[in-house]
């Protein structure tokens, strides 16, 4: 049996609302834009059509980015949610076969941010919800990370709602990443997305959350944001000097990395990756996405499909762990 006769879930899979569009303009050259704004704004039509020919049962919708993160104003912010998650919820109800969604959420509050999550999981059906990396605030150094103090109550209602939260890349703004001065081109999926995505997810476990709340459900895209590769490095530097980690968290980070994160494929179709990254957290905490309208479905289908991977791993990457994550078998 090929792979592409085992059915799939992928679940960083990307629309935009007109309001949200034009966050994206800037990821590709102009020439490109119409393309890229087609495939963002369609939902019911060409989206399903990539999903038969590439055997995708079910995909798992998010917003752009960076769109609702990038709005100091918290009002302001809210409000965006409340239109892009209602907008969400109809698309899925007209196609509940082929459909679910990740709810946007208003960081900047972190008590709207709950009570945006517990609406959209217990009124709207969403399975979960994807944040564009660190949020925007107005006042003091403008940006916002979710180790800080103030979201550990909001952690609390992820927990207690048992869904999975999906931290997806941004880019770092200009005033906090100097080192990207005059070499753009580093910006982005290039490397900027992933380096400002594993930092944000180290914080996050060195931080002490995951021993306050250890049943949390952390998904990271792009087959770990190159942290499986590191992984060993972060626990191991120095090893002959016998000081303890200096960051509250009371394990190694590596134990919370297999504990409490889940990868996906999404834009990074590399095998040699994909292999280090089952050694690392083991194949079932991987899950197949592609990074639609941004990477292409049938590249990321085709690449599983001839993957130097066994079958078994295969199916559970391409459906089983997914299933199962989020209980859609129920």
């Amino acid at each position: 049996m090929t792979f592409k006769a085992t059915r799939k879930i992928a679940l960083e899979e990307h629309f935009a609302i007109e309001e949200t569009v034009q966050d994206s303009a800037g990821f590709v050259p102009q020439s490109y834009w119409p393309e890229l704004k087609h495939r963002l704004l369609d939902i019911q039509q060409r989206r399903i059509d990539e999903m038969d020919r590439n055997a995708i049962d079910l995909m798992i919708l998010s917003l752009n980015a960076p769109t609702v993160q990038a709005i100091p104003n918290a009002k302001a912010a809210y409000e965006l949610t409340r239109r892009a998650n209602d907008f969400l919820a109809e698309q899925v109800a007209r196609r509940p076969d082929r459909f679910r969604g990740f709810a946007a959420l208003p960081m900047q509050d972190p008590d709207l941010a709950a009570r945006e999550l517990e609406r959209c999981v217990n009124e709207l059906g969403f399975v979960g919800a994807l944040v564009n990396g660190f949020t925007q605030v107005e006042g003091g150094n403008g940006v916002l990370y979710y180790d800080l103090p103030q979201f550990r109550p909001f952690w609390g209602t992820v927990q207690a709602l048992d869904v999975p939260f999906y931290l997806h890349p941004r880019n770092p703004l200009p005033s906090q990443a100097p080192i990207y001065d005059g070499h753009p081109w580093l910006l982005g999926p290039t490397w900027a997305f992933g380096q400002e995505t594993a930092v944000h997810a180290l914080r996050l476990m060195g931080s002490g959350l995951f021993d306050e709340y250890p049943d949390l459900k952390i998904i990271l895209g792009h087959l770990g944001e190159g942290l499986p590769y590191s992984m060993w490095r972060v626990d191991n530097r120095n090893a002959w000097v016998t000081t303890p980690p200096n960051y509250p968290a009371k394990k190694r980070i590596a134990e919370y990395f297999h504990a409490n994160f889940w990868l996906t494929t999404s834009g990074n179709f590399r095998t040699q990756t994909l292999v280090d990254a089952m050694l690392e957290i083991g194949s079932d905490r991987i899950l197949f996405s592609a990074d639609w309208p941004f990477e292409n479905i049938d590249h990321a289908a085709n690449w599983l499909e001839a993957a130097s991977i066994s079958d078994n791993d295969r199916i559970k990457i391409g459906r089983g762990n997914a299933a199962k994550l989020f209980r859609l078998d129920n």
